[in-house]
């Protein structure tokens, strides 16, 4: 038996003990999967603050609805997702952008960077960027895909081929590079 169906077996059972209200369990299904909800939730807000609270209504679903997951029907990751993605998406619904009258429009504040604050970004980022280029081609894009653009350790593993560890293990590595390399730049 591999990995990932032991994995998903310790989920399915995980999820049957939090449908017994077991707090212990609770708490270890969310040190296991919380990263990749967390990342499906950033994904689709755009938005930390929102992918937080959506993340934890996801798991309040979670304890409430424990009991109506069935281990046979689908994967427990799968079922762990859909519930962050369909609270996501109900957020993203109920979202309302605040109409002002076209006359108030001219006393509306700039909240763009101002031209200072601009430059300063613009010279971080290039920083960050040269940094990214001593990297390895493939870590570097690792490193990209999880923390811009917010894919999950499981994604990144399937996206190259590559076991779940030595994902782990590229970005631990990479990111300890990258902070030698930003605090080696001229500032």
């Amino acid at each position: 038996m591999d990995s990932t169906s032991t994995i998903l077996d310790e989920l399915d059972g995980l999820i049957a003990q939090v449908a017994l209200s077991d707090r212990p369990a609770f708490d270890q299904l969310y040190t296991m999967t919380s990263s990749q909800l967390f990342a499906v939730a950033m994904r689709m807000m755009k938005n930390r603050a929102e992918a937080e609270d959506v993340l934890q209504d996801a798991y309040v679903r979670i304890w409430q609805r424990a009991g109506s997951y069935r281990p046979g029907e689908g994967r427990s990751m799968s079922w762990l997702i859909a519930i962050t993605r369909n609270l996501a998406i109900d957020r993203m619904r109920i979202r309302t952008a605040p109409v002002a009258p076209i006359e108030m429009a001219q006393d509306v504040p700039d909240d763009g960077p101002t031209p200072e604050t601009a430059l300063v970004h613009r010279q971080n980022r290039a920083k960050i960027d040269a940094c990214l280029e001593e990297l390895e081609a493939q870590r570097a894009e690792a490193v990209r895909a999880a923390y811009l653009e917010g894919w999950s350790y499981q994604e990144l593993a399937d996206r190259f081929d590559t076991p779940l560890n030595t994902i782990r293990t590229w970005l631990r590595r990479s990111l300890m590079r990258l902070r030698d390399c930003l605090e080696q730049a001229p500032r």
